[in-house]
């Protein structure tokens, strides 16, 4: 079980880098931050929008914050399971203190099933 916030961080930014090497960009990477964004212009709803966020993580003071794309409805739950619900700090901002394999590995299924829907709309 890790509970030191930095090492939470790497571990998580490690299985949201490969993500970079298929059609997203990492706009932020630092030791605190790291985010990932479409890199090309995306037509929505006859809206045209130069990057779509994917996925980032952010150590704040008292947890390490895992964002993912917002849906539209603002319903996670086909993208989380039942044991990320629980650590939703807004609609789509989880709020870690620490980490399992059991939850690294629920954060790499949401990280997949999100990239999954990115390819389905042509965003990647």
């Amino acid at each position: 079980m890790k509970t030191d916030f930095v090492e939470i961080f790497q571990t998580i930014r490690a299985e949201i880098q490969p993500y970079a090497v298929q059609g997203l960009n990492a706009t932020v990477n630092s030791e605190t931050s790291y985010q990932l964004f479409t890199a090309k212009a995306i037509a929505t709803e006859g809206d045209v929008k130069n990057e779509i966020f994917f996925a980032g993580v952010e150590i704040k003071k008292d947890h390490v914050s895992l964002k993912f794309m917002e849906t539209k409805n603002g319903d996670q739950t086909s993208v989380f399971h039942p044991e990320l619900l629980k650590l939703l700090n807004d609609k789509s901002s989880l709020k870690i203190t620490e980490l399992d394999d059991l939850l690294l590995e629920k954060i790499s299924v949401a990280l997949a099933t999100t990239f999954t829907h990115f390819k389905h709309n042509e965003w990647v």
